[in-house]
């Protein structure tokens, strides 16, 4: 006689708005890799350079930086190379931009997807999430290889033990970018015209961010203010590890903390509301 057991797997439909379901989302993390690795397939299919787009964009950024802003402009660097100053607020910022604009589109982009299988809807904004995780790594050589560089040449960057919070600020800039972008999506889907916004948002949020210029221009008056942008915080604590060029106080990371899980937790809500009517919207 065949002992085997028959397995079951039960499809049910969501009873609760916020629904995270964490141990159905690990039993398909399997899906989560295939996913990145499909984001990366096809994000470079048909191109000549392929995959070093990841080092020369960030290039190509940096040296426009440093022509309009460092050389035109004349703005602080705080002392440190202009190259180095601008790759490491432009690979910290390109890190949340991309949860953003990656996680915006979801419903809409993917509707043939939804509309024809089952698996948990939160495994492609995780996927994405990584995705972007693993451009910012490679992007981050790119930098210890250009402070490096600038070793040899005199100059001298001090370390410091900010560093640690190193993983903290890529969870936080990952939660945060999760919960915007999945806020999105869901808006989008009933008004398309928000995502032909959001790419010029981006850039907007990115000049309230001290990613091309020093915050030391940032008059003392509005810093209670511009402390509000959770990214801002975590901008200068990386550059703090990196360059000891700041100083932050852990209470505005603190509130900006407050400020990322309040927004994810009510992007995961708009993403778990819309998800169940969306495929009669698109």
């Amino acid at each position: 006689m065949n002992d085997k057991k028959a397995h079951k797997t039960i499809i049910t439909p969501k009873t609760r708005f916020f629904s995270l379901n964490l141990q159905e989302l690990l039993k398909y993390r399997d899906l989560i890799w295939l996913f990145v690795k499909k984001n990366y397939s096809t994000r470079y299919k048909q191109t000549i350079l392929g995959s070093s787009w990841l080092l020369i964009t960030p290039i190509l950024s940096i040296i426009c930086y440093s022509i309009i802003f460092g050389t035109v402009a004349g703005l602080s660097t705080d002392g440190l190379p202009k190259l180095v100053f601008y790759l490491s607020g432009n690979i910290i910022w390109s890190f949340f931009s991309k949860c953003v604009n990656d996680n915006s589109n979801l419903f809409v982009g993917n509707a043939y997807l939804f509309g024809k299988v089952y698996f948990p809807r939160l495994t492609l904004p995780i996927s994405n999430i990584i995705t972007a995780f693993f451009d910012f790594c490679i992007q981050f050589l790119l930098l210890a290889l250009l402070m490096i560089y600038y070793s040899f040449n005199g100059w001298t960057f001090n370390l410091t033990p900010a560093l640690l919070y190193f993983p903290l600020i890529m969870l936080q800039l990952g939660l945060f970018g999760l919960g915007v972008g999945l806020i999105i999506t869901s808006v989008t889907t009933k008004y398309r015209d928000l995502s032909i916004l959001v790419h010029f948002l981006m850039q907007i949020w990115m000049y309230g961010t001290p990613v091309v210029y020093s915050l030391s221009i940032v008059p003392q008056r509005f810093m209670s203010l511009y402390m509000l942008n959770p990214v801002t915080p975590a901008v200068i604590l990386f550059k703090q590890g990196m360059f000891g060029s700041y100083s932050l106080d852990l209470k505005l990371w603190g509130i900006s903390w407050a400020v990322t899980i309040v927004i994810s937790l009510l992007g995961i809500f708009s993403y778990n509301k819309t998800e169940k009517t969306f495929i009669d919207k698109v």
